[in-house]
């Protein structure tokens, strides 16, 4: 099933996790529908601009497979509301590129700059909120002393 013209569900459900562990991580409904909102409004728009695949290394998480790799429990992946991109091993832009084009480009809820350094991130985490409008909120995730996940305002 076709989420948006260049997205398909299996993309947005895949996890290693979840098939090693015999975990569930198919969507409801209402997920599906965030699904593909999100999709058209923020994966679409990328990908036309860049005009090459986008690499979504998390989409779509059930609460079973969250609870696994201890994501949030408020985290936005539950609700098929968000996704993480990770262009570091594709041809085409890098995650700075993407990160840049959708703060600039885009009306999103979240936008984090994942860890890696001032030039790059990791990754890129964008959001879209079906149900209370878009906050535009853009941060950055770090590791504190402690090795204890921290955000900070993006400047």
């Amino acid at each position: 099933m076709k989420l948006s013209k260049n997205l398909s569900l299996s993309e947005m459900t895949k996890s290693n996790t979840a098939k090693r562990k015999g975990i569930s991580n198919q969507p409801t409904e209402d997920h599906m529908e965030n699904m593909i909102d999100l999709a058209n409004v923020i994966f679409q728009p990328i990908r036309n601009h860049f005009g090459v695949p986008i690499h979504i290394s998390s989409g779509y998480r059930s609460e079973e497979l969250n609870k696994a790799i201890n994501g949030s429990k408020s985290s936005q992946h539950c609700k098929g509301e968000a996704i993480d991109i990770d262009m570091d091993y594709k041809s085409g832009p890098s995650n700075a590129e993407v990160f840049n084009f959708i703060k600039d480009n885009l009306d999103f809820d979240q936008l984090i700059w994942e860890f890696g350094d001032v030039n790059n991130p990791s990754w890129v985490h964008v959001s879209y909120d079906t149900d209370f409008g878009q906050r535009k909120q853009i941060l950055v995730a770090y590791k504190n002393s402690k090795g204890k996940t921290k955000y900070k305002s993006y400047e």
